[in-house]
């Protein structure tokens, strides 16, 4: 062996050496880094590394279990931390770690950290509660759109809207980006609900980046949106961003345009549907009518002629007759042989006495028989006249038959007032047999229809 012995080492004292180097060489600084490689095992420890974002530096980083608990939510691929530990050696694998205790977001992590705890604030208010969400007007007249009036929001929203009809659109220009966008954004929804007539208002913008979106999870301008008088479709970016606003808003659309498609009906479509139920109706009219006079048709085939149901009831009691009185001759040949005693009972119960008490109730029980057909007859005949009587008055087509006529307008509704045509309207007139398209020549009020006839000046 060469050298003196007091330079010689084993493994384990060396490792011993440079824990004892590195645990006491660490201070109290923060260490600023990106995670990766995040892994948690059975144990409850979770494992990571953390890298330098700017040189080709890294360290193995453990958080054992009492700690992993509070750290575990910071850690994710990809987020850029602050973390407080102590480096240590690791004798059994020969690396060095750093055994975390505390874990901080950085950047936009730590705006994340705070946009989740304002939307927790919020939630345990019940701003986000599904019972708070009101429901879209059908057919809206009049639809206010808070966006910038130069992006390409309010186009796509303009366009969409008035290829599916043709309501009323009001724009409220607002700043969508930038400290004075919360600012801005509340103004224009204090202008939209002071405008007469609104009944929607679509609130949003384009697509951003992360930042660019900030103005609409502001609390203010979340706060407002829930205060809104009128229900609120929230646009705000593309399908995978989420705001505030997209959660406390009645509805939220991935993009404008398809806020545009929640609000405004399509009146074509609308108009097709309308005539596919009209034509279903007509059809399920038709096979109610059809229904009711085959039930109609089986009433009348039950009410046969009662005489037959007296014939009948006349036969069967003839046959109980015949049974009975073979039952009496029979009893009768088998009591001839018996003693005195026998010929006792038999004088007691003659049998002519036998057969006339039977033959009252027999007679008695066909007149109730008879009585009760006739009743249920009667019943039956009074059922199906009242039932045709009401099919009669029921039937919208006995009232057109005496020469009434119901006018239509072209898109199916009932004319019942002279105001709801005006000159010139194309109107159909649906008689008891056929229809009739009419033109509106002249409009005459009740007060005309007066001065007309010269009952009054």
């Amino acid at each position: 062996m060469s050298g003196p012995d007091r330079n010689v080492v084993s493994v384990a004292d060396l490792c011993r050496k440079l824990k004892r180097t590195l645990e006491g060489a660490t201070g109290t600084d923060w260490i600023r880094g990106e995670v990766g490689a995040v892994r948690q095992v059975a144990s409850g420890h979770v494992y990571f590394t953390l890298k330098d974002e700017r040189e080709e530096a890294a360290v193995d980083c453990v958080a054992y279990r009492f700690h992993a608990q509070k750290v575990r939510r910071h850690l994710a691929d990809g987020a850029r931390v602050l973390v407080l530990g102590r480096a240590t050696f690791w004798a059994p694998r020969g690396r060095t770690q750093l055994v975390v205790e505390v874990v901080r977001p950085a950047g936009r992590g730590e705006l994340l950290e705070r946009l989740m705890a304002l939307k927790e604030a919020l939630g345990r208010e019940g701003l986000f509660d599904a019972a708070r969400k009101r429901p879209l007007p059908p057919s809206p007249g009049c639809v206010g759109v808070v966006t910038s009036s130069d992006g390409a929001a309010w186009h796509d929203i303009r366009t969409v809207a008035l290829r599916r009809g043709s309501p009323r659109l009001v724009l409220s220009a607002a700043t969508v980006q930038g400290d004075a966008a919360p600012s801005s954004l509340i103004q224009a929804l204090d202008r939209l609900e002071r405008y007469p007539g609104v009944e929607v208002i679509i609130f949003g913008r384009g697509g951003g980046s992360f930042e660019d979106l900030l103005a609409f999870s502001d609390e203010r301008v979340v706060r407002r949106v829930a205060q809104c008088l009128v229900p609120v479709v929230s646009a705000v970016g593309h399908e995978v961003d989420t705001s505030l606003c997209d959660l406390v808003a009645d509805v939220r659309a991935a993009t404008p345009s398809e806020a545009a498609e929640l609000v405004v009906p399509d009146m074509a479509l609308r108009s097709r549907e309308l005539q596919r139920l009209t034509h279903a109706l007509l059809r399920a009219q038709r096979g109610r009518f059809d229904d009711d006079r085959a039930t109609l048709t089986r009433i009348r085939a039950h009410l046969t002629d009662p005489r037959f149901v007296i014939a009948n009831k006349q036969q069967l009691l003839d046959e109980h007759l015949a049974r009975m009185e073979r039952f009496m001759t029979r009893q009768l040949r088998e009591c001839r042989g018996a003693g005195h005693r026998m010929q006792q009972r038999l004088v007691a119960r003659h049998p002519q006495v036998v057969i006339a008490n039977t033959r009252k109730r027999v007679e008695a029980s066909s007149n109730r028989i008879e009585a009760l057909m006739r009743r249920r007859t009667s019943e039956a005949r009074q059922r199906a006249s009242h039932l045709q009587a009401r099919l009669q008055a029921l039937s919208p087509l006995s009232v057109l038959a005496r020469g009434y006529a119901i006018v239509l307008t072209q898109d199916g509704h009932a004319v019942r007032r002279y105001d709801q045509a005006s000159v010139g309207a194309r109107l159909r007139v649906r008689l008891h047999h056929g229809t009739l398209q009419a033109d509106v020549a002249e409009s005459v009020g009740p007060r005309d229809e007066c001065d007309l006839d010269g009952s009054k000046s």
